[in-house]
């Protein structure tokens, strides 16, 4: 992303639907997790709770 700012960079599959792994990619920087549609109400709420926790610090 130094290189070109412009580029998204996300993880798709089971690690985009499990909660610790959207907090790790919430704290590296990733701009999306993509998931099974059955999965998705816990991944966005993973990163709503990933959000409220970094802006809390």
């Amino acid at each position: 992303k130094p290189v070109n700012p412009n580029l998204h960079v996300g993880i798709c599959g089971e690690h985009g639907g499990d909660p610790s792994s959207v907090e790790f990619c919430h704290k590296i920087g990733l701009d999306y997790v993509s998931c099974s549609p059955f999965r998705v109400p816990i991944a966005r709420l993973a990163a709503a709770q990933a959000a409220i926790a970094e802006s809390g610090k």
